[in-house]
């Protein structure tokens, strides 16, 4: 009898170590991510990435993977999901942040691009155009090399960091969701708060009516305010944003005199002046062009 329960006993043992010592191998179609800040959202894309492995990946016919004009989870395994942290605009529709599986159909000259509210993986009969918050219809662009692994990217963000694309490559295939984000509400009640908290909010506040051409008074407004402040206006770098504003401001006389006020105190900084003669110098001698 202590024979049958010894022998029972490592039965289970060698049960339980065959469930929990299973041996890892490679992923066929391995998870990937990406992300990127546009503006203030933050945006993030994880997927999984099937390979072309000698195959033909899309078209019409038995021998293609994926066919034109079929609904596709873009991806393998679970598919592909968006999230966005803020409100945005795909291809000029407002979406709300959140998660969304990303859902296409192929074709080709032209893809269907949809963004699912509900996480279907890749079951396609839960697909509900109910459940779609944007589509998308893009242009497909011919590769001339092609792409191994299925791959998104978050790509060409603008200059003044308020659009991007959503940018998909996989073997001769590639096509570009457009994004555009909007943060100059958050901005200006992030303005509206914290300069009556933190003096040096009003330098934050001017540059960026500067940079994006608002209200010039109101910006300078707030640098002279800020250079008020006790000790402030040695801090030439500043005085020459000052300067800069009124420059803008088309003042040009006023906008000299800043910038050579700035552009002494650079000169008889002890600890050096951060390229701010040159600074200066340039936005003489551009105010004095005009």
């Amino acid at each position: 009898m202590k024979e049958r329960i010894t022998n029972l006993m490592a039965l289970c043992v060698l049960v339980s170590f065959g469930v929990t010592a299973q041996i890892q191998t490679p992923a066929p179609s391995p998870a990937g991510s990406v992300s990127s800040t546009v503006g203030l959202t933050e945006i993030s894309i994880d997927y999984f990435r099937p390979g072309v492995k000698g195959r033909e990946i899309f078209g019409t016919g038995d021998q293609f993977l994926e066919q034109y004009g079929e609904i596709w989870r873009t991806g393998a395994n679970a598919g592909t999901i968006i999230n966005f942290s803020t409100d945005v605009k795909i291809a000029g529709q407002d979406v709300k942040a959140g998660k969304y599986q990303i859902v296409s159909i192929p074709g080709a000259d032209e893809w269907q691009v949809m963004f699912h509210t509900e996480m279907i993986g890749g079951n396609m009969n839960n697909y509900k155009e109910e459940n779609v918050a944007a589509k998308a219809t893009v242009a497909t662009m011919k590769l001339g090399n092609s792409v191994e692994r299925m791959t998104f990217q978050i790509s060409d963000i603008s200059e003044d960091n308020t659009s991007a694309n959503i940018h998909f490559s996989w073997d001769d295939v590639a096509f570009k969701v457009p994004v555009s984000v909007d943060f100059d509400e958050t901005v200006m009640k992030d303005i509206a708060a914290k300069t009556q908290v933190q003096p040096g909010n009003y330098v934050q506040a001017a540059n960026y009516y500067l940079a994006t051409g608002k209200d010039l008074e109101q910006a300078l407004d707030w640098m002279n305010l800020y250079l008020a402040i006790e000790g402030n206006a040695n801090q030439f770098w500043n005085v020459h944003t000052k300067a800069r504003i009124l420059a803008a401001m088309g003042n040009k006389k006023e906008a000299i005199a800043t910038a050579e006020d700035s552009l002494e105190k650079a000169k008889n900084n002890e600890n050096g002046d951060f390229g701010y003669i040159k600074r200066n110098e340039d936005l003489i001698a551009e105010v004095k062009k005009k």
